[in-house]
């Protein structure tokens, strides 16, 4: 067997990428990573006009690869199907899914950002439907595609809360209160992932990426306590993600499947 150069391995050339939540500050992240190597970028996101508006930007900073835009609603099965049907149709391939898109801690929803008493199933449900649902129905949708591909690889964006309790400290007098569904949609991911890396193998490779903390000026004192909680010091910047993205999309992870990628300065070791 011919030895593989790194640059080969890292090479996204020819390849097709859908994008969920593409238009968030991981998701651009993502695609610019994918973009630079050479793989074109589907973004998708629930507003086709601020999609429309991302794909210029990236489009006009000179990457490889190019990113056309799909608006659809995560929330509804039937636009999660029509959302990867447009892809087919502008590309006629898929190698690379990722889905980004998700209920966060600073999402604005009722009954979401709440002291747990005032926490409303409602918002419960939506980020389950949106963070793990979506995520379900995005890979049935897409498998016989990746499958085709013969290069097909699935990263969920999870978190490292989906690994963790919470430390409530850390949020002591703020405004800032962790959600419920946050932690357990994120932990439901990860073994959503596990189960399809098991069922879709030798096929198509499904991975995770946790982040830890990404730094979005949050309150002062919580940002200063995160920071002296965490090895390095400091929390995340959105382009830390862009080298596991591209080590679990390209051929430097080809024999990686059902792993989870912790990137988060060393938050989780502590």
């Amino acid at each position: 067997m011919d030895m593989k150069k790194l640059s080969e391995m890292m090479s996204l050339d020819g390849q097709c990428a859908l994008v969920t939540g593409g238009c968030g500050r991981i998701g651009y992240a993502v695609c610019e990573a994918l973009m630079e190597f050479g793989s074109d970028v589907t973004v998708l996101d629930r507003d086709e006009e601020v999609c429309k508006k991302v794909c210029d930007k990236l489009n006009a900073a000179g990457y490889k690869g190019r990113a056309s835009a799909v608006g659809a609603d995560l929330s509804l099965e039937q636009e999660i199907k029509q959302g990867v049907n447009q892809h087919m149709e502008k590309n006629s391939r898929l190698d690379i899914l990722i889905h980004s898109a998700g209920f966060m801690g600073t999402t604005n929803y009722p009954g979401w950002i709440a002291p747990l008493e005032n926490q409303a199933l409602d918002a419960w449900n939506a980020a389950m439907g949106v963070n793990l649902s979506a995520a379900f129905l995005l890979v049935r949708e897409t498998a016989q595609y990746l499958k085709a591909s013969n290069n097909g690889s699935v990263i969920f964006i999870s978190s490292i809360h989906g690994n963790v309790g919470v430390d409530l400290s850390l949020y002591k007098g703020t405004d800032m209160n962790p959600p419920a569904g946050y932690w357990a949609s994120k932990g439901g991911l990860k073994q959503l992932a596990v189960y399809f890396a098991s069922t879709l193998a030798p096929d198509i490779r499904v991975n995770t990426i946790s982040p830890g903390g990404v730094f979005d000026n949050q309150d002062k004192q919580f940002v200063e306590r995160y920071n002296k909680k965490t090895p390095l010091g400091r929390m995340a910047h959105v382009d830390d993600f862009k080298g596991s993205t591209l080590f679990l999309a390209s051929g430097m992870s080809a024999y990686v499947t059902g792993q989870d990628i912790v990137v988060d300065g060393g938050y989780t070791i502590i």
